[in-house]
């Protein structure tokens, strides 16, 4: 980037990522007390509040994480559909020091949630009790659980603080190029993304079933973060988009670019599900049949008709058609609708684990808006910290010259 051109840009975020995290702020706070509320309000409030809560957080951690690992890749493969997004992506992996602190109630309510974190004596089930066990002296222990989340949160920290850093950097005349550092980050990153992330995935969700066993959820888990982050940065970008320096950035080409890997993802997503699916049919082993058998009784079936039909087949023939990735404003309300169905895959994952008809309690739908009212604060905040460009950036070129046709 010349460094004259750079300095008669304005690349600062528009007032309104302040006034919608203000907004933010105030939601999060309103459903918070509607939260705490509830808890002594209905029936079984608590046990339900720390259901939801488990949703919730794996939700919005999902957008922080996989805005990282998107991040992440473009810094190994490069293109202005990374550049455009990155402060976007940048800002959201930075609410992970929050994430982190959120995490708190998951440990104080590990009892309520986590049947191996109980007594063993309190354990009906004499066949689950016998392989709690073993397995609680190994694996599934309470000081195991908080110690590997510790090492979670630490290494996607650290990450998000190397990337961050030398990001910032580049937002100054004379700045170093950084590009061989990111991509020395990045590739090892995005292993220990994979990594963690399944463990995390193991402990904080697969665990709720103890009995139950799949090689490929971490990867379930994963594509679902990665397509959460995308949708959400299309959705940030599109509000952005009315004002400037969004509007001036953000060509047809990148927007194409987005609607792709948002295709990619949910083909990616899909074929994750059926293998899990069709290798546990295969199988048919009582240690593993049991997600699906709880899954497809009582109503939940119906759920995972919607997940096959709405998170899937229709979003991917919409997703074939040319002109609606490339047009923002169609394109946005493909985005906010696969976020929604993220919550839904997410709360089939979870909530069966704790009932066997389909059922949605206040907390499922108060809680988790009362985490991402604090998590949206905390994001726009990060987003107009920053410009919403690296201007000195080697790279930054392919976003703010001018498109050669």
């Amino acid at each position: 980037m010349n460094p004259a051109t750079a300095n008669h840009l304005d690349l600062t975020a528009p007032p309104v990522v302040k006034k919608i995290s203000q907004r933010s702020l105030v939601v999060g706070v309103i459903f918070s007390v509607a939260a705490v509320a509830g808890i002594f309000a209905f029936p079984n409030g608590r046990d339900q509040f720390y259901r939801a809560y488990l949703l919730g957080f794996m939700a919005w951690l999902g957008v922080a994480l996989g805005s990282m690992a998107i991040l992440m890749i473009r810094h190994l493969t490069g293109g202005g559909w990374g550049m455009v997004i990155r402060r976007i992506l940048g800002a959201a992996m930075r609410t992970l020091p929050l994430l982190a602190l959120l995490f708190v109630p998951i440990i104080l309510g590990m009892k309520t949630l986590y049947v191996w974190a109980r007594p063993l004596d309190a354990i009906a089930d004499k066949h689950l009790r016998e392989h709690l066990e073993d397995i609680t002296k190994t694996y599934l222990t309470t000081n195991g659980f908080f110690v590997r989340a510790v090492i979670y949160f630490a290494i996607w920290n650290l990450l998000s603080f190397l990337l961050s850093m030398w990001s910032k950097q580049t937002d100054h005349g004379g700045a170093p190029d950084n590009t061989q550092r990111f991509k020395a980050v990045a590739g090892p990153g995005l292993i220990l993304y994979g990594f963690t992330i399944s463990f995390a995935a193991i402990d904080w969700v697969m665990s709720l079933d103890p009995s139950w066993i799949s090689t490929i959820f971490g990867l379930v888990i994963l594509i679902g973060e990665v397509l959460s982050a995308m949708c959400f940065a299309v959705v940030v970008e599109r509000i952005l988009f009315n004002y400037k320096p969004m509007s001036e950035m953000l060509k047809p080409d990148f927007v194409h670019d987005h609607g792709k890997w948002m295709l990619a993802f949910t083909m990616v997503w899909a074929y994750f599900n059926f293998s899990q699916w069709l290798i546990i049919w295969a199988g048919n082993l009582p240690s593993e049949i049991t997600f699906y058998l709880n899954r497809l009784s009582g109503g939940w079936g119906s759920i995972g008709l919607v997940l096959a039909v709405f998170h899937f087949a229709v979003p991917f023939a919409i997703l074939l058609s040319r002109p609606f990735k490339r047009d923002i404003r169609k394109l946005v309300w493909l985005a906010v609708w696969l976020l929604l169905m993220r919550y839904v895959d997410l709360f089939w994952i979870i909530e069966p684990n704790f009932s066997k008809t389909l059922s949605l309690t206040w907390a499922d739908v108060v809680v988790p808006i009362a985490i991402g009212g604090f998590w949206l604060a905390y994001f726009f905040r990060n987003l107009g910290a920053l410009p919403l460009l690296p201007a000195y950036d080697p790279s930054a070129g392919e976003v703010l010259e001018p498109a050669h046709e």
